[in-house]
């Protein structure tokens, strides 16, 4: 059962010494059945100006048999899933963003969204629908769901787009179909693929910030 109104997220810090307002913002979402710790360890990848925070999904993984940790939605195949499941997570991420301040301690220039996998996709689902929010959005192994309204893609900012050529979770198929389409509405889409399976290197990390500029 999903509540009426979204909750209120969780989320990890990582916010360097001396880090103050106007500075960037990295927001990252976990993949299916984890949590809010899972992508600090990628705070070390990051430029050294840039403020790390990790909400943790608003439903609880168990019940759709994700194992102990959350997620961001259900996933049903290919590139479908429930759709109110995704639309209750983009409101609760509203409301975090909104208050993104009073969790840093200062107001925040920059946001970047971004995730892995189900945080990807939700990532790229939140560009889209509310293209004025984040200044670039970073989808590492995720997908294009197909229930995402790309009516306003040419205004969304731009999205990375770097996945796993041995992917077995989410084939590299299904990422180019979704590059496709989202090129085809007019988004902006930098593309990368890596050799490696549904998971997240340095190198790839490294790419997104270039894309994004790091300050």
């Amino acid at each position: 059962m999903i509540e009426d109104h979204p909750p209120t997220l969780d989320c990890d810090l990582h916010v360097p010494k001396g880090l103050g307002a106007g500075a960037t913002v990295a927001v990252l979402l976990h993949g299916r059945g984890s949590h809010k710790r899972d992508l600090q360890g990628l705070a070390s990848l990051l430029p050294e100006r840039w403020a790390l925070v990790t909400p943790q999904a608003p439903h609880p993984g168990a019940a759709w048999g994700y194992g102990p940790g959350f997620a961001w939605y259900r996933y049903l195949e290919d590139d479908r899933v429930v759709v109110e499941t995704l639309e209750h997570s983009l409101e609760a991420l509203d409301a975090f963003l909104s208050d993104l301040a009073t969790k840093l301690g200062f107001e925040p220039g920059r946001i970047i969204l971004g995730g892995f996998s189900q945080g990807g996709t939700t990532s790229i689902a939140y560009a889209l629908s509310r293209p004025q929010v984040v200044s670039a959005a970073l989808n590492f192994s995720g997908f294009l769901a197909a229930s995402v309204d790309l009516t306003h893609a040419r205004a969304a900012p731009a999205i990375f787009w770097g996945h796993g050529t041995h992917d077995a979770n989410i084939p590299l198929e299904l990422a180019l179909r979704g590059r496709e389409r989202l090129t085809a509405a007019g988004a902006e889409v930098v593309s990368h693929d890596y050799e490696i399976g549904h998971w997240i290197v340095p190198e790839e990390v490294a790419d997104a910030v270039a894309m994004v500029g790091g300050d």
